[in-house]
């Protein structure tokens, strides 16, 4: 028998500081009933303090709320009035500042007013979990653990499972399985240790990373560059992430190493660097307070310069040498120069890893269960493309150990610890596809059986693992068909970016044939983000500037035949998305039997922006739902609305957002977990299937606002040109949306079938396609990646 499930109604966050009042807010997202607590305020309404970080949470950015109005379901609280309303709650997060006393305080003042089932965790980044578990009664310490998310909430995919000595086994089962699925988080159970893991091994690396910048005598800027995307680590690198983080709050942590951890090797290292100080004794703590290592001078960004004390115009570029290193593909080859390099920007890259991995070596019994937990750890929570054993796996186990020790016997390294037995038991690394490295064992271990992990099809693989990956039916240059050994076709594009040319138009088509042939249901689903960048703007430009206008008009209609082919597919159609579905992408979901969408996923008719139109079918599903959606046979009101989204190309800022949009249907499914989109999307599917799906009938009956709800969009769009809000083109463009989606120059209340609407969509993409201005913002998009304004 499975697992009981972990049922959380209802849920409080004690603590409406930044992390507080974001996870309330992703609790609203999931439709997690939540009360917000903070302290009661001296003056105004009492819950007054909670009242304003709830009423904050739309103004931040990124923003915490997946749907704007969702922040209006927290129920702010305090603690002076609001005890009673623990009393029905299933889960308690405490998220209040890093202060033992002030926790345990918190906990004895609630602990009379919880329920006998309530879970308590508490979002502590790194103080002990069994400390703070004496302080909460004893008939609650079985239910309390350490939940520690990674700022910001929504988006960090990491959450820290932290058990004390006496937590339920089941409880943490319970809770793996909530944090999965519900708020779609990917979970790494850590040790009661200081930081933890994800934070003891990040916040080590940007220590030696600060050692090795003034060791080196590199610039800030110049570290960014070496440390940000050159080696699979977020654009914000080191000292941008430090100055979002705040100065102070990083000088805080590194403080709290220290404090907690005076017998770790390196704990000479455990103190923020002269500098560093200076920048916060001067009050400059990096973005809250407008200047940090880095700062804004009008338009440019300004970078500290150490020696001249004062800042500079930032460079961030490597030197020729390392760049050149840094692009070499073989991650063995690449170590192995960084590290007989003389150029001291491959010197100082070499000592950083060394040090992180040693650091982590050493480390990872007393933190860590597996190697596994680390690397997820630091790809999660600080989002980087591999953990660091995976890249010391990459680069060479044996080599790269060798080197440590050579450095370490040299004194090279920041510690002479020296490394665990295991590293150089001539083994060739810590993940194969059995599992990875366990030290209290010595062997290497499976990935987790918990029976939430049924549901990803496709885990997030790490270094080595290899998953099943069907049985192809058929493919071509564009797609690939294939099936897991049941019979619900998948299909997945070839192209980069998973864009839409000939090849995946006639694909998609033999796809529908197959699956028709010899199979219940089509999912389409991509192996990763996005799920459709959208046309080949690339390919489209080619034939008009061959001239070859019949072989362009040609590659429109395909591509709205294919929508139709997956609209009237005789076996259900489900387009599972995450990431970004823009343009065609967009229209292909629009045009499937029903969408199941990963929380995170941006969707748009952006075809605007490049002084195209939407021609794929999606102007004419647009007109579609419009008529059915009219109450009183007037389809305007709805087309207004819809009007300004496609005209001003905006793209929705998640699943939910896409709803409220209209561009997924209120049947459509949310997933909170992306790697458990196609799971979910196989199980709609397959019971569509088994209800006795049926496509729509043909639509025949479509009521158009006609020339006169054309002519009043236009109206509106003359005033904006007149404001100079729109510029010739852009209302050239909007007016030829405005025609399609009011059906043309025909009269109001005038009924037309799908046909006559493509026949627009298609008339006026080919006419905006030859205009100069049009071909300008096409090149100009695909030169730059952003669109132009002429």
């Amino acid at each position: 028998m499975d697992l009981q499930p972990l049922r959380i109604r209802k849920a409080a966050v004690l603590g409406a500081g930044v992390m507080g009042a974001q996870i309330a807010a992703h609790l609203v997202n999931a439709d997690v009933d939540t009360v917000l607590f903070d302290l009661a305020a001296k003056e105004g309404p009492k819950n007054g303090i909670a009242q304003r970080a709830i009423a904050n949470l739309a103004k931040l950015s990124p923003a915490p709320l997946a749907e704007r109005t969702r922040g209006a379901a927290i129920v702010p609280a305090d603690y002076d009035e609001h005890l009673d309303l623990l009393k029905d709650c299933d889960l308690v997060i405490e998220a209040i500042a890093e202060r033992m006393d002030w926790k345990l305080d918190l906990y004895r003042r609630i602990a009379p007013h919880l329920p006998a089932h309530a879970i308590v965790a508490s979002n502590t980044s790194g103080l002990s979990i069994n400390t703070l578990a004496e302080a909460v009664p004893e008939a609650i310490r079985h239910r309390f653990c350490g939940v520690h998310f990674f700022n910001p909430p929504r988006y960090m995919h990491l959450v820290e499972l932290i058990p004390n000595r006496l937590t339920d086994r089941a409880v943490l089962e319970g809770l793996e399985a909530f944090l999965t699925t519900t708020l779609g988080k990917g979970v790494v159970y850590a040790k009661d240790t200081p930081n933890f893991i994800g934070n003891r091994i990040g916040v080590f690396s940007i220590l030696a990373t600060m050692h090795h910048t003034e060791r080196f005598g590199l610039g800030f800027d110049v570290v960014d560059a070496l440390t940000g995307p050159a080696i699979g680590r977020p654009k914000s690198a080191t000292y941008r992430t430090a100055d979002v983080v705040g100065l102070d709050t990083m000088a805080h942590v590194i403080k709290t190493m220290a404090d907690t951890l005076p017998d770790d090797p390196w704990h000479g290292y455990f103190k923020s660097p002269a500098w560093l100080q200076a920048l916060i004794d001067q009050g400059a703590l990096g973005q809250k307070s407008g200047a940090g290592f880095y700062r804004k001078a009008g338009k440019d960004i300004v970078v500290l310069d150490l020696a001249k004390r004062d800042y500079r115009p930032s460079a961030q570029k490597a030197s020729d040498e390392v760049a050149a290193i840094l692009a070499i593909k073989d991650p063995a080859g690449k170590f192995a120069k960084l590290r007989a390099s003389a150029d001291r920007e491959a010197q100082f890259l070499w000592a950083v890893f060394r040090d992180l991995f040693h650091y982590t070596a050493y480390h990872l019994a007393d933190i860590a269960d597996t190697a596994r937990d680390v690397d997820f750890a630091i790809r999660w929570g600080y989002g980087w493309k591999l953990g660091p054993f995976e890249t010391w796996q990459a680069a060479g186990w044996r080599q790269v150990a060798g080197w440590i020790a050579e450095d370490i016997a040299a004194g090279k390294a920041m510690s002479r610890a020296p490394l665990p037995a295991w590293v150089t038991d001539g083994r060739e690394g810590v993940h194969d596809r059995d599992g990875s490295f366990a030290p209290r064992s010595g062997k290497l271990e499976a990935r987790s059986r918990h029976p939430v992990y049924r549901r990803q099809l496709f885990p997030d693989p790490l270094l080595g693992e290899r998953f099943d990956t069907g049985t192809t039916i058929w493919e071509n240059d564009g797609i690939r068909l294939w099936h897991l050994g049941d019979d619900i076709a998948i299909t997945s594009f070839k192209t980069k970016m998973n864009t839409v040319n000939d090849a995946v138009l006639d694909g998609l088509q033999r796809a529908v044939e197959e699956a028709e042939r010899g199979c219940k249901a089509l999912v389409l689903w991509q192996t990763g983000e996005p799920f459709s960048a959208g046309a080949d703007l690339k390919g489209a430009m080619g034939l008009l500037q061959a001239g070859k206008l019949a072989e362009f008009e040609a590659m429109i209609a395909n591509f709205q035949a294919t929508s139709m082919k997956l609209k009237y597919a005789l076996v259900p159609v489900v387009a599972a998305i995450r990431g970004m579905a823009l343009g065609g992408g967009c229209e292909f979901q629009m045009h499937s039997a029903r969408t199941v969408a990963a929380l995170e996923s941006y969707i748009g008719l952006v075809e605007a922006g490049v002084g195209l139109l939407p021609a794929g079918g999606g102007l004419k599903e647009i007109a579609l739902r419009c008529s059915r959606a009219a109450p009183d046979g007037d389809p305007f009101p709805q087309i207004k609305r819809w009007f300004e989204t496609v005209a001003m190309a905006k793209v929705s800022g998640s699943a939910l957002e896409a709803k409220q949009m209209g561009l997924l249907r209120d049947s459509d499914v949310v997933v909170f977990n992306g790697h458990e989109l196609l799971y979910v999307a196989k199980q709609v599917a397959a019971a569509m299937a088994e209800s006795g799906y049926r496509p729509p009938l043909p639509a025949r009956d479509i009521v158009v606002a006609g020339d006169v709800g054309a002519a009043s969009l236009k109206m509106m769009l003359v005033n904006m040109l007149e404001g100079r809000f729109v510029s010739p083109h852009d209302y050239e463009v909007a007016s030829r949306i405005a025609d399609t989606l009011c059906g043309g120059q025909i009269e109001r209340g005038s009924q037309v079938d799908e046909a006559w609407l493509l026949d627009l969509e298609r008339k006026h993409f080919v006419q905006l396609a030859q205009m100069p201005k049009t071909q300008e913002r096409i090149v100009h998009t695909l030169a730059t990646g952003k669109p132009l304004r002429n």
